[in-house]
């Protein structure tokens, strides 16, 4: 079960608590002192096993209360309450903008705190999972060991039962069709196989409720799977995920054979699945579960078939007696697949519900579950005030989302109607031509569906809220397109009038206000609009207040943005704070007179000029071939919008197609370099593919001059240029990394990397490398080299090998197509050199349409007749590593561990490398990659938030292009805990270098 949401609220003066725990839990709890805001505690699982999202029960409930409360972080968030975070002092509730900021920080940290406290959970699952497995192998080589003896006894004329106790059994698990059919599970899921360890008090006679008693005490505090019903269930369900989603019985038997002794498998017939006709025997104590494993252990010491350990079938069948599930909503009746959908539909809303969203938290957790069968995607804020909502809709099930938000329950809809229905004014605005899939996937206006709380649905900066229901005349779109008509009319009839006030009103033209940022207005507005030109839309009120100072109350103002939410706050302002009596607003906004016009009266000329801004991946929507905006770069006129493309500064500009191809899509040549330098760009290749250089250079006075003449705009270039050039084949490996995984080229180590980590190597004690993380092979081959040379400079005769020492280099992959490049690279290598033989032949590959996975799971290479190769496929590295270090293999120590891989591990990798000397030897060297990641470890040593940057951005471009830096973010705090914790540890000396993306060398002492 998991906790989808963390709400704190603020209550006074009232005592709460409320627990129910089932599996479609609420769980609340709020305190509440005398002259203080109380907080209320609350999370809600929601669960969708069924197409209509309500809760199925399970009998495995498990409340994360216990995680909270048990959780050091549990204080602070206990500790929230209305108060501002950064003082003692109270929050002013009119101080506008700073005290919407705070209550925004103050969401974030909750959604922060929660997020962090789902994934040390989830992370201990996974650590608990990993311990169960090294357990398990401990175990099959205790019981081969154990085997071995006891074949040698039996030779001698010991029994059977004269054998020592198995370390474990096997369970064989085999679900009944219903629910396989309900619960849609695989093959495996239906009938599998899982092993549980041997309670050491496990007795050889069978139980009894009195006698039972006492026994877990005797594990010394251990559950075992074989004693614990509880403990049973949590196993099942660490093998078969999909029956925690509902409630069944659990029942047992013994194995039975066929004619060769093999076991078979129990199956159900459609007709009958009693347990007695079975002969089974239900499972409902831990005293059943005890006496079940005693009767296996039981039968295998008395049975002649040659089984290697006692073993038991467990019959999974779902409970009759377990509640139905909830019908169907109706507006999910007859409803497509909305993964066969050819199209997507755009569209967008507001709401501003007269009595407010009480609970935005709950609200936004409707949304997601009631949304959840449409596969909807978009950006949809939630607050107090109202909801904002942009989304793409698969087209083919567009009728039933509409009915789903529109509709009553007793209409055929939801709960939705209560927030949204007639309080969506305009309605839904939707695009009228549907966007095919291949375009949508190109554009990616949006990536998944994120629903956020915040403070307000668009943050405006004032002081006190205003009534949102008293906001003007909502102008429908025909009547405000022949309004504009009219008013070009008499401007042009006009212009030379002296009747014309002075600030360019008069009695019969209206002022037209663009609401919209100026990046908007730059590409697109309408004609005689007038731009605010602000910046972000909470400085529109001093901007108004400054153009309006001396217009009168009854001149006719007309508003209009980008859907119709920020003409509602301007117009509420324009009415409620300036007092205009003639304030109108276009209902629905540029986006519904876009639609309206190409619907209604398509042969009548627009009265919007150029781009209309989107809040989405497409940036913009062209309704006229006007082009109104200066390009940012050169000043030509352009209509395209975006943001640098270098995330450390992510402007947002107005660019032309040409700046914006010379510029690699940034605003600046800083930027550009930046970009550049990032992103490896690959070097000139000739006709055959292999790298540029590799061609022969005329050292003529041309090139001589160039040299001379040669300007480095910043030190990794200059660096490069004064350092020895890769080796051929190094170049040629970049390449074709390039070519055939080109999404992670930029994780090659490079030509600046790749010498340290040669010259390392060749200096070692005896060039012994392990290597987790082998990608294309570059590193390898670097190390490679370098062992050679170590093996030479110590006049080895023989080749290294794991087990014999000697130059040897390990390398741990998991990824089978990036195997299957370095397999070839690395034989490319051992056979024709590292020089321009080896490249000339790399670059075969290079003209191939693909290079074949790496099938088989190890494969073996020897360099220059002295230098050991091995590459080994594995699913965990950090679980090999650790059970290298813990059973102590017959391999040689290694003299340098470079790790590669999995950021999120890096100090358990420490750890398990220093807690002796059978992996890495005293005095080895430990190179971690990617230390500062990107630079961004500055940011994450003062506390950096990653969500703070989503405050106060009002465009969902903005967020979508952030998700990428979010996510490197989070990874750099990551790092920065790595750099902290490993420079304490005292076990080691750590040099941390700022090369490339920073490199950790951490000596063992």
């Amino acid at each position: 079960m998991m906790m989808r949401r963390l709400a704190i609220r603020g209550h006074q003066h009232h005592h709460h608590y409320r627990s129910i725990h089932t599996d479609g839990i609420l769980c609340s709890s709020s305190l509440s002192t005398r002259n203080t805001k109380s907080t209320m505690l609350a999370f809600t699982s929601l669960p969708s096993t069924h197409p209509s999202f309500y809760h199925q029960p399970t009998t495995q409930s498990r409340s994360i209360s216990h995680l909270l409360t048990n959780h050091p972080s549990t204080t602070t968030i206990l500790s929230l309450s209305s108060t501002n975070t950064n003082t003692n002092k109270p929050i002013d509730t009119k101080s506008g903008a700073a005290y919407h900021a705070s209550i925004n920080q103050q969401i974030v940290q909750k959604r922060n705190t929660i997020s962090r406290l789902k994934k040390e959970a989830k992370q201990k699952v996974i650590d608990n999972d990993r311990q169960r497995n090294l357990r398990l192998r401990t175990l099959f080589l205790e019981e081969n060991q154990n085997s071995t003896d006891q074949d040698g006894a039996e030779s001698n004329g010991s029994g059977k039962g004269d054998r020592a106790p198995p370390p474990m059994f096997a369970v064989k698990v085999v679900t009944c069709p219903t629910l396989r059919t309900e619960l849609k599970m695989n093959g495996r899921e239906k009938r599998g196989r899982m092993f549980v360890e041997r309670s050491p008090s496990l007795l050889s006679t069978p139980l009894t409720e009195d006698n039972g008693e006492g026994e877990e005490e005797k594990n010394e505090g251990k559950e075992y799977a074989c004693t614990s019903l509880k403990i049973l269930r949590q196993t099942i369900h660490e093998f078969f995920r999909r029956l925690k989603k509902s409630t069944y019985i659990l029942s047992a038997s013994l194995p039975t054979f066929d004619v060769d002794g093999n076991i078979l498998t129990h199956s159900y017939d459609s007709d009958d699945e009693q347990h007695d006709n079975m002969g089974t025997w239900l499972l409902e104590s831990d005293v059943d579960v005890q006496n079940a494993f005693i009767q296996a252990e039981t039968f295998y010491n008395e049975s002649s078939t040659n089984m290697k350990r006692p073993t038991l079938i467990l019959h999974v069948t779902k409970d009759p007696n377990a509640p139905s599930p909830p019908p169907l909503p109706q507006y999910l009746h007859n409803m497509s697949n909305p993964l066969n959908s050819t199209t997507m539909t755009m569209l967008s809303f507001y709401s501003f519900p007269p009595q407010g969203i009480s609970n935005p938290e709950d609200t936004a957790i409707q949304l997601k579950r009631l949304w959840k069968p449409f596969k909807v995607l978009g950006r949809i804020y939630v607050a107090n005030e109202g909801i904002n909502a942009q989304m793409a809709v698969p087209t083919n099930v567009l009728t039933n989302f509409l009915n789903c938000c529109t509709l009553s329950i007793d209409n055929g809809g939801s709960i939705l109607s209560e927030v949204l229905g007639s309080y969506m004014e305009n309605g839904i605005n939707v695009d009228a031509i549907p966007i095919t899939i291949q375009d949508f996937e190109e554009e990616k206006p949006f990536k998944r569906l994120h629903i956020r709380v915040r403070s307000q649905i668009v943050a405006d900066g004032l002081e006190d809220p205003l009534d949102w229901q008293n906001a003007g005349y909502d102008m429908p779109v025909l009547e405000w397109h022949e309004k504009l008509k009219m008013a070009r009319e008499s401007s042009a009839s006009s212009t030379s009038s002296s009747d014309d006030s002075k600030d360019g009103t008069s009695n019969d033209l209206p002022i037209v206000l663009d609401c919209r940022n100026s990046y908007e207005t730059q590409v697109g507005k309408f004609e005689l609009a007038e731009p605010l030109n602000t910046t972000n839309f909470r400085d529109s009120w001093d901007v108004l207040q400054e153009r309006l100072k001396d217009v009168p109350k009854e001149t006719p103002i007309m508003t209009y943005c980008t859907g119709g939410i920020r003409c509602v706050k301007v117009a509420s302002y324009l009415t409620q704070e300036m007092g205009y009596t003639n304030v109108s607003r276009l209902a629905g906004g540029v986006v519904a007179y876009d639609r309206t016009i190409n619907e209604q009266v398509p042969n009548d000329e627009p009265m919007f000029k150029g781009v209309n801004y989107v809040f989405d991946g497409r940036m913009g929507r062209r309704i006229t071939n006007d082009q109104l905006g200066n390009c940012y770069t050169c000043g030509r006129k352009t209509h395209l919008v975006s943001n640098c493309n270098n995330d450390n500064c992510h402007k947002r500009m107005v660019q032309c197609e040409y700046c914006s191809e010379t510029f690699f899509g940034t605003c600046s040549e800083g930027c550009k370099t930046r970009v550049v330098n990032s992103n490896m760009v690959p070097k000139r290749r000739s006709s055959s593919g292999v790298a540029a250089e590799d061609e022969e250079v005329k050292e003529d006075s041309t090139s001589k001059d160039d040299k001379k003449e040669q300007v480095y705009t910043n030190l990794d270039d200059y660096s490069s240029a004064h350092s020895t050039s890769p080796q051929p084949l190094l170049s040629q490996i970049e390449s074709n990394t390039h070519k055939f995984l080109p999404t992670g080229a930029h994780m090659v180590s490079g030509q600046m990397q790749g010498s340290l980590l040669t010259t390392l190597a060749s200096q070692s004690r005896e060039g012994r490398i392990l290597e987790i993380g082998t990608f294309t092979g570059y590193a390898t081959a670097c190390f490679l080299e370098g062992a050679a040379a170590a093996g030479e400079c110590l006049n080895n005769d023989t080749v290294g090998t794991r087990e014999g020492g000697g130059p040897f280099v390990l390398s741990l992959e998991r990824d089978r197509r990036a195997l299957g490049l370095a397999s070839a690279h690395l034989k490319v290598m051992t056979e024709h050199g590292i020089g321009n033989e080896g490249a000339q032949e790399a670059s075969k590959l290079y003209n191939q349409d693909s290079v074949p996975d790496f099938e088989e799971e190890t494969a073996s290479f020897v360099y220059n007749d002295i230098a050991g190769c091995e590459l080994l496929r594995v699913n965990d590295a950090l679980a090999t590593v650790e059970e290298l270090a813990m059973h102590n293999p017959a391999n040689a120590a290694y003299d340098i561990v470079f790790v590669d891989a999995d950021k999120t591990r890096l100090y358990e990798y420490v750890n398990a490398l220093v807690s002796n000397d059978r992996v890495l030897k005293k005095g080895g060297l430990i190179l971690v990659d990617n230390v500062l990641w990107k630079g961004l470890v500055l940011d994450a040593s003062i506390g950096y938030d990653s969500d703070d940057e989503t405050i106060g951005v009002e465009t969902s471009q903005d967020k979508e292009i952030l998700e990428k830096n979010r996510r490197a973010r989070k990874l750099a705090n990551k790092m920065h805990r790595f750099n902290s914790e490993v420079v304490k540890d005292d076990r080691v000396d750590v040099l941390l270098m700022n090369l490339r993306d920073g490199l950790s060398m951490i000596r063992k002492r």
